[in-house]
């Protein structure tokens, strides 16, 4: 299998946000279900930003093109831009961040996170959410777009790909969507959008979402030059301090566990007539309960 792309074309996006309910529908991530839930923000971009159950989301902007009554309206896609140079696989201490070698897309594995939050601060595109921070929890600590590897696995297409009705969402092998992402820049920039240009191709070492943005890039809420952090360096470093914290703590569970092993709690009955507690498997009296006393 070779490297794999999703290709965003934002000239084609009608912003139905089919692709959003998609993707919650693939991967059961719930949505508030009451009335006016969220507040009125001025934007239809809903919800305003990614969160710990919204991996993917349709941004919008409104820019004055200089002409009465009129606007640039850009459509946007905010999740995981799946770097070549991914600074969250790079920090990630349990190993529950990885990169897929055949087709390039970033993946988790949810069992291994340790809820230290290091892709977080490493991720140029500020996309990993999470859902918690006990070591060890057994809810789902980090939450991001897995480029639907189990699909891709199955020769599938992304579930947000297969809902995009005007085609705005495309997926196949990395070189063809570049090569479809360039030859649209260069109709619409022979249509006047001078401003037109790809994006994610060179982008963090060559990304594994291209796009193809109609307007300037300050529309669509992506970073103009992303790089590593300089974080990335410190918690590299940190990196092995942290797996050996989390061994620590397995080694102090497993610690408890093996104390434990062989040790039977002793099956009593208590003995309504002479009120005696006694062990079930000797006959021996435990304690004699003084009833006219009051003793419980």
């Amino acid at each position: 299998m070779t490297e794999k792309a999703i290709l965003f074309d934002s000239s084609r996006c009608s912003a139905c946000k089919g692709c959003q309910v998609a993707c919650k529908c693939w991967n059961g991530l719930p949505s508030p279900m009451e009335t006016n839930s969220q507040e009125w923000s001025g934007t239809l971009q809903n919800p305003p930003d990614l969160n710990d159950n919204t991996r993917l989301i349709i941004t919008f902007d409104e820019a004055d093109n200089g002409k009465m009554y009129g606007v640039n309206w850009a459509f946007g896609r905010r999740a995981c831009m799946h770097c070549t140079d991914a600074g969250c696989v790079q920090v990630c201490p349990s190993g529950a961040l990885f990169k897929d070698e055949e087709t390039g897309l970033v993946s988790y594995n949810k069992d291994k996170c340790i809820g230290c939050k290091y892709c977080a601060a490493a991720c140029p595109f500020d996309v990993p959410r999470h859902t918690g921070s006990s070591l060890l929890g057994g809810e789902t600590l980090i939450n991001k777009c897995t480029g639907c590897l189990d699909r891709v696995r199955q020769d599938r297409a992304p579930a947000c790909v297969t809902t995009c009705q005007p085609g705005a969402l495309q997926f196949g092998d990395r070189d063809e969507m570049i090569a479809i992402a360039e030859e649209r820049v260069e109709l619409l920039k022979s249509k006047g959008f001078d401003s037109a240009r790809t994006y994610g191709v060179d982008e963090m070492g060559g990304c594994h979402v291209i796009h193809v943005l109609k307007y300037p890039i300050d529309q669509y809420q992506l970073p103009e030059k992303p790089e590593l952090s300089p974080l990335v360096e410190v918690l590299e470093f940190m990196k092995p301090l942290a797996g050996l914290g989390t061994v620590a703590l397995l080694g102090g569970l497993g610690l408890s566990f093996l104390t434990g092993v062989g040790y039977q709690r002793h099956k009593m009955r208590y003995d309504e007539v002479n009120h005696d507690i006694i062990d079930e498997e000797t006959g021996e009296v435990i304690r004699h309960i003084d009833v006219e006393a009051g003793e419980r």
